[in-house]
């Protein structure tokens, strides 16, 4: 039953490796760390059922991950309606549109993956 329950909070950890932006990367930890909670919450309180705590913390995790994640400086990509982000602009070179976040000075692609290091 543990290695169950610990191959289930590692695999969002392991796949949030290859995540892209901070929105999908903040939902994978948080969905990890969430089911490592539920199920020692879960076996521990109730009618002990880790399985289930596993579950609710990795559904509770991810979505507060994610939330978290979107609000990292990049965040969930491009927003027109987020004041912190400037007009959409296209790189020839690349061929690909980029922004620019008010708060640092940072570029990011359309998608939210860095493009040049704030300034400081």
């Amino acid at each position: 039953m543990i290695r169950k329950l610990v191959l289930l909070a590692a695999v969002p950890l392991m796949l949030s490796a290859c995540a892209t932006n901070q929105g999908v990367r903040g939902a994978a930890v948080g969905a990890g760390a969430g089911a490592l909670a539920g199920a020692a919450i879960g076996n521990n309180v109730g009618d002990g059922d880790a399985g289930r705590g596993a579950l609710i913390g990795a559904a509770v995790g991810a979505a507060g991950g994610a939330l978290i994640g979107c609000r990292q400086p990049g965040g969930c990509g491009h927003s027109a309606n987020n004041p912190n982000h400037s007009e959409l602009y296209y790189d020839q070179y690349s061929g690909r549109y980029w922004y620019e976040d008010y708060r640092n000075g940072a570029t990011y692609w359309q998608n939210g993956e860095p493009r040049t290091a704030p300034r400081r």
